[in-house]
């Protein structure tokens, strides 16, 4: 203890910013166990737990931790009005390499998936084209 109050009467005539450095150097110089009667201390003199800061920051790290980014979206088609539907059919084969029956028949079925997989930006091209025929698309 001797040595923390020797730095803190060194520190009177610093700055908040360099008196914070100087505590936090000499905070990271102790051993683990002095470390932990520290923190103890803290809770008890200030009435405030370590516990709580940490359950507190892990929620809102939580989710975004757990979540994983989707990097492969599916774009599925949907049911359109009878007066669109050649020029779906006709991006539906352009975009999938289907015959006429085929892609008549996943025009019909729809909703139905189109594409499978497709990055962010390839499911939004796919999507404009769609919209640009007069379909309707949704992107998951």
């Amino acid at each position: 203890m001797g040595d923390v109050a020797g730095v803190l009467n060194g520190v009177k005539g610093l700055s908040d910013e360099e008196r914070s450095q100087v505590v936090l150097e000499t905070i990271a110089g102790g051993s683990v166990i002095w470390l932990s009667t520290l923190v103890k201390a803290f809770e008890t003199k200030f009435q405030v737990s370590a516990a709580a800061a940490a359950v507190a920051a892990g929620p809102a790290a939580g989710p975004a931790a757990a979540a994983e980014v989707q990097t492969a979206f599916d774009v599925i088609l949907e049911p359109c009005t009878p007066d669109k539907k050649i020029g779906i059919i006709k991006v539906v084969r352009t975009m999938t390499d289907l015959g006429l029956k085929e892609a008549k028949q996943l025009v019909d079925e729809a909703p139905k998936t189109l594409k499978s997989g497709l990055s962010k930006e390839d499911a939004e091209k796919v999507k404009k084209e769609i919209e640009a025929a007069g379909g309707t698309v949704k992107i998951k």
